[in-house]
């Protein structure tokens, strides 16, 4: 299990972070980014998983530069709090708080980056914008509007054919777009890696957990 510590982003804003020790010998560090329902007891268990595979994993809490303390269930209510929080900080804030993460664990090695629905799509953006070795993200919404960023690390992203959010038009163009980008879509719908989610799908989340941890295995060594 995790503990929760601080970080200081460049601007000087001040946030916490779920922070989860590599179990054995460390491979290397991973910033875990949260769906819009902050770093709650699914982000925390994913950042443990992780751990548990030999990446130290931090998890910062991106609603803080808005609110501090957000847990966040998935029921509707929740969702629409969780979008408001979001639409509430500047792009550039959340991404000096990543930058924040990956600062606190670049001093052992690598670090690689992994997000779920808008972390999905700020993995992306921390492949373009800031300084990481490999970054993989979970059905991204943002990612086909922005396929000419061109990114700095390797990349991974995942999809569901069943995704009403993202229609499989936007993967196609992101595929067209980033034909050295490895694109994996999988029978189910947004949110399949969550197993707290009614849209879990056990075998879409095997098969692309076992994808991410090759593909962290190749680019963080």
């Amino acid at each position: 299990m995790g503990t929760w510590i601080e970080l200081t982003a460049a601007d000087g804003h001040r946030l916490t972070a779920y922070h989860s020790p590599a179990r054995g010998q460390r491979r290397a560090g991973l910033v875990v980014l949260q769906e819009i329902f902050g770093v709650n007891r699914h982000m925390r268990r994913v950042a443990d998983e992780f751990a548990a595979d030999g990446y130290e994993a931090i998890a910062p809490a991106l609603f803080d530069r808005a609110e501090r303390g957000v847990e966040l269930d998935y029921a509707a209510p929740d969702m629409d709090r969780g979008r408001a929080l979001r639409a509430a900080i500047a792009l550039d804030g959340t991404l000096g708080d990543i930058a924040a993460a990956a600062a606190q664990l670049a001093p052992a090695g690598k670090v690689g980056v992994v997000g779920y629905c808008w972390g999905g799509s700020l993995a992306w953006f921390a492949a373009t914008r800031l300084r990481v070795d490999a970054a993989a993200g979970y059905y991204g919404a943002m990612v086909a509007q922005h396929t000419r960023e061109a990114p700095r690390c390797p990349v991974m992203l995942h999809f569901g054919e069943h995704d009403k959010g993202i229609p499989l038009a936007d993967v196609a163009t992101v595929r067209a777009a980033q034909p050295g980008v490895p694109i994996h879509v999988y029978p189910a719908d947004h949110g399949f890696n969550c197993d707290d989610r009614r849209q879990y799908d056990p075998p879409a989340t095997k098969l692309a957990r076992e994808r991410t941890l090759a593909f962290f295995a190749q680019h963080l060594v």
